[in-house]
């Protein structure tokens, strides 16, 4: 007796009841799946572009904000600060590093960075083509941003202003592309990076109406924040009290504010997750109930299998290979439709030059989700079968019909 073509057979003799069951399961699992790949993809990508990064000086304003802007470059920033604040912060004695950082430009959606090569040292960035800046208006690009833009090795491009696609453009100096990154998997990649110069000889060549104005913008010159690495673990206790207490500065602690946000975000993937657990224990009533009536409504047939020599548990075995098919087809439907969604996720977040999703991934955790689908089966197949195991043979076969 074929057992898997049997239970098979049986399984599609109801097909509404079994489409039914293969849609809820299908998306209880989808929910689930979606959940765990957007919430870990999300949370290893900030651990990685957080990576060194102690604290994020910058202008008064929302510390969330500071660290979206300056980490995470997901939003505005807060304004900008003096340029002097890098060589203050940089010789104190509780401070190991400070990398400056300029924004306020972008192009085609991507944003123009203006910093050291210090930034690309501590993502430990490498090039695939080409060089590092050696002057101002030279740029390296990002291996999304050379993707979507189409930018090669000496081509040049003029920034606009602001973060958007709709602000003016700087036509009197526009950038030269220098260099192009080997692709990260962290923020570098939707990156367009250059001098805190150039940043600086864009806005002074546009604003600066003679000599006199340019040596005035020159005194004037502005960073937009810091990111500082600590020298010891005591700076953590001190510094941020003294820069946000003591300075017209605001320190913000990336750590905290991550938590924050990830508290944040995370009520929303409990809700999902929550989503799909419901629709999981509603798919396992409706297989058990189709279950338990498809056992009496064919307990003939089943004893007429006893009658031709099958044993007790290959007739359980009937009943439970049936749970598994719609296990196995709910796993394939709903991982197939998570992984799916999820890639549409990351497509419609990279056309906003936002955080980075992948469908395309298999996670360890989603073992779980496999055996969770399986064990929903056995656990609604196991009265059934254990009804199928203890048929009375002969009393099926002399009630009248």
């Amino acid at each position: 007796m074929n057992l898997a073509r049997l239970s098979w057979t049986y399984l599609w003799a109801r097909p509404l009841a079994t489409l039914l069951h293969l849609l809820l399961l299908s998306l209880g699992l989808a929910a689930i799946s979606v959940v765990l790949l957007v919430s870990e993809q999300v949370e290893q990508g900030l651990r990685r572009d957080l990576a060194g990064i102690d604290l994020v000086v910058g202008a008064k304003g929302s510390p969330l904000q500071l660290i979206l802007s300056g980490v995470f470059h997901l939003d505005v920033p807060t304004g900008n600060i003096p340029a002097e604040a890098v060589q203050r912060w940089r010789s104190h004695p509780l401070v190991e590093t400070v990398i400056p950082v300029s924004l306020g430009d972008s192009y085609r959606g991507f944003r123009i960075v203006g910093t050291e090569p210090a930034y690309l040292e501590h993502y430990g960035a490498t090039l695939a083509q080409g060089r590092l800046w050696a002057g101002t208006l030279e740029a390296l690009l990002g291996a999304e941003v050379a993707a979507r833009t189409g930018l090669r090795l000496g081509d040049r491009f003029v920034g606009v202003h602001g973060l958007g696609r709709e602000g003016e453009a700087h036509g009197d100096t526009p950038y030269t592309v220098v260099g192009v990154l080997e692709r990260s998997g962290r923020v570098l990649d939707r990156l367009i990076l250059t001098s805190t110069e150039s940043v600086w000889e864009v806005h002074e060549a546009e604003t600066a109406l003679d000599e006199e104005d340019r040596r005035y913008l020159e005194a004037e010159r502005e960073v937009t924040l810091l990111l500082l690495r600590y020298r010891s673990p005591l700076a953590a206790v001190s510094l941020p009290r003294l820069i946000n207490a003591e300075t017209a500065l605001q320190a913000a602690s990336p750590a905290l504010e991550t938590a924050r946000l990830l508290r944040i975000v995370g009520v929303g993937a409990e809700v999902l997750r929550g989503f799909g657990l419901v629709l999981l224990a509603v798919a396992a009533l409706s297989v058990f109930i189709g279950l338990y009536h498809a056992v009496r409504e064919r307990a003939n047939d089943l004893a007429m299998l006893r009658m031709l020599g099958a044993p007790p548990h290959k007739v359980a075995a009937v009943v439970l290979a049936q749970a598994l098919w719609l296990a196995a087809g709910g796993l394939l439907l709903g991982l197939a439709l998570g992984h799916g969604l999820t890639a549409l996720l990351g497509w419609a977040l990279a056309q906003r030059q936002s955080v980075a999703l992948s469908g395309w991934t298999w996670l360890g955790a989603e073992w779980a989700v496999v055996a969770g689908a399986l064990g929903v089966a056995v656990l609604s197949a196991a009265l059934p079968a254990w009804q199928a195991y203890r048929l009375d043979v002969m009393r099926l076969l002399q009630a009248p019909r």
